[in-house]
């Protein structure tokens, strides 16, 4: 964990995938908001994080690591409240039949069973009437595309656990929800445009608003999400994509 997490107070929350995209942008609202943050991801970021934002390093798909770092946060801030699951990979399917298993389980790796690990891990050291678990899911938890078997799969799984943990946790007032994302212009996006031969003023006029969702308004949903005045929403998954879930 990178110099000055030690020094952090008050409601902790863990953003997985916090050092790049939506997960940053996430990051950064919830430190405005006064949370000591932790950026959870494999790779140090490359650059300076928000102001109140600490790195620790984390792959999802590592069950022991995650076990490690949600002890050590625990037991440093007494409990986790927010757990921001956004840490995930995409692209498309390989079209070599032998290519087609190592992606499907390095897609379903991280987007799905890491979600699900940390949601685990959160949970159990959330206080009751206080823990929110928020999932960074995908308008293609929503919907299908044909070239992205894997990366739906997983979304769709994400909305799964999701739900079923939102019912899981209610007697405990640990809310728990998903955003769904559509087009957000993060580098994750970038390579999926040049994939698929086009930009972000391509992505916005084939989407019915005319334009995309900023990283930053995702944030701002998620800031609702974690609130007081969402205390009783819970298992619901918002799109958050123009309209083009429709």
């Amino acid at each position: 964990m990178s110099a000055g997490a030690g020094g952090m107070a008050g409601r902790l929350a863990v953003v997985t995938g916090g050092t790049r995209g939506i997960g940053r942008a996430c990051a950064a609202r919830l430190a405005r908001a006064g949370y000591a943050v932790i950026a959870a991801a494999r790779h140090e970021p490359r650059d300076a994080l928000p102001p109140g934002v600490a790195f620790a390093a984390l792959d999802v798909t590592d069950p022991a690591a995650v076990r490690r770092l949600f002890e050590d946060l625990a037991a440093r801030f007494g409990a986790v409240h927010v757990l921001v699951a956004a840490a995930g990979v995409a692209g498309a399917d390989p079209a070599e039949e032998e290519r087609a298993e190592a992606h499907w389980r390095a897609v379903l790796g991280t987007n799905l069973d890491g979600a699900w690990r940390c949601a685990l891990a959160a949970a159990r050291r959330m206080p009751d009437g206080e823990g929110r678990i928020v999932t960074i899911a995908s308008v293609l938890g929503l919907r299908a595309v044909a070239d992205q078997v894997a990366y739906t799969a997983a979304k769709h799984g994400v909305l799964g656990f999701t739900r079923a943990l939102a019912l899981r946790l209610a007697p405990r007032r640990i809310t728990v929800n998903a955003l769904c994302p559509g087009w957000v212009a993060t580098g994750m996006a970038a390579a999926r445009w040049r994939e698929l031969g086009m930009d972000a003023a391509a992505a916005a006029a084939a989407t019915p608003t005319g334009r995309i969702t900023t990283a930053e308004e995702v944030a701002a949903a998620l800031a609702w999400l974690v609130s007081p005045e969402a205390g009783n929403v819970t298992g619901q998954a918002i799109a958050l994509d123009g309209g083009a879930s429709l």
